[in-house]
């Protein structure tokens, strides 16, 4: 085994996404069907996804496609913040824990919290050989296959679309969904994996283009609206997890009440195009950033901005359904954060890491078997 993990890196699952996304979207229906069925099943009438770190960044890429397609609302919270309220939901509310690796201690907390509440415990997982099976009543494998590293990003992806694979199929399946505009979502899944592939190229351009700033990055803010903010909050804990660097996330209004004072020349943002209706304020946004310091960058897929040089432009023709879109641009963040710590000899914590990681373990021992690169 040790021999086998010498050369696998995040990028080794980087490039595994698109094959593994396209597998997916082709047994969609098998894939998705147990928690299509608990849907209707239980004829919920909204939606909470409980989940941390990348599982919870992936949800919030996930939860505008969500919210349009189900047509109901789908709040993404976290097992901390879950654990700590005194709050329920109610009955009709479908309540799942998301945990990539199955070993995560809050989440396994969560699971058991709705359990001793009398309620249906239903776990979604990468890992189906995990604690996950001794906490649900119902275990879900998402279909991410093998994912090593600990800096998911393989993982991050498929969540994502599997959470919008049992929307879509859901919405359609109660007829809210009609079989022609099933047919157009499915068309744009499609192209999913073509387009991963070229934001991957893209981006690998764009860093050698932008070396010494992409080398320089310290502190930084990443921010966008509705499912950009999903993209977002990946990006800034990738480059915070990797780089070692203080890393913000911001929805994009927010980020303009308060925290765009803290900009200075030395300071690094990422506007996240949302290519819909917060597209417009997002520029503005970029264009202000731009006033204070030489480092913001634009990530759209806008054609317009392809002679800025502070734009990433990412060449996947027209977009037809923006809330897909983090399937094909989080790419852009995993490459620059694997690249950047690479040059840079960040991967090592620091020496007294260990020393925090005995007093608050956030996993349980098995994490060892599931990422043995974590």
């Amino acid at each position: 085994m040790e021999k086998d993990l010498e050369n696998v890196t995040m990028m080794t699952y980087v490039r595994e996404t698109p094959g593994q996304v396209e597998k997916n979207v082709n047994r969609r229906k098998e894939l998705v069907a147990p928690l299509v069925n608990e849907f209707l099943r239980g004829g919920y009438s909204s939606v909470l996804v409980i989940a941390c770190g990348s599982s919870a960044n992936a949800s919030r890429c996930a939860a505008p496609f969500m919210r349009k397609y189900l047509g109901i609302p789908v709040v993404v919270t976290t097992p901390g913040a879950f654990l700590t309220s005194d709050f329920l939901p109610g009955d009709d509310t479908l309540c799942f824990v998301v945990s990539q690796s199955g070993c995560s201690t809050n989440s396994l907390a969560a699971l058991d919290r709705l359990r001793s509440a009398g309620r249906r415990a239903v776990g979604i997982t990468g890992n189906l050989d995990s604690d996950f099976r001794d906490h649900a009543d119902l275990v879900v494998d998402y279909g991410v296959g093998i994912e090593y590293v600990g800096y998911v990003t393989k993982g991050v992806t498929t969540l994502a679309l599997f959470l919008m694979l049992f929307s879509l199929e859901a919405s359609h399946d109660t007829g809210r969904l009609s079989d022609e505009g099933y047919d157009h979502v499915v068309g744009e899944l499609e192209l999913v994996p073509e387009r991963h592939r070229t934001v991957q190229a893209k981006t690998e351009e764009f860093y050698s283009a932008h070396l010494k700033d992409m080398l320089s990055i310290e502190t930084n803010y990443v921010i966008g609206f509705d499912q950009a903010y999903g993209i977002a909050c990946e990006g800034a804990l990738k480059f915070g997890e990797t780089m070692k660097v203080p890393s913000f996330a911001f929805e994009a209004e927010e980020f303009n009440h308060g925290p765009n004072l803290q900009l200075n020349p030395s300071r690094t943002v990422f506007v996240v195009d949302d290519m819909n209706l917060g597209s417009r304020r997002a520029h503005e946004l970029y264009d202000a950033c731009r006033c204070i310091t030489d480092h913001a960058y634009l990530i759209t897929c806008d054609d317009a901005y392809e002679k800025d040089d502070h734009a990433f432009v990412a060449n996947v023709g027209k977009v037809s359904e923006p809330t897909l879109s983090p399937l094909y641009l989080l790419p852009f963040f995993q490459i620059i954060a694997h690249h950047a710590t690479d040059a840079l000899g960040r991967w090592d914590d620091f020496p007294l890491m260990r020393d925090y990681k005995h007093c608050a373990p956030s996993k349980t021992e098995k994490i060892k078997d599931v990422m043995p690169l974590l």
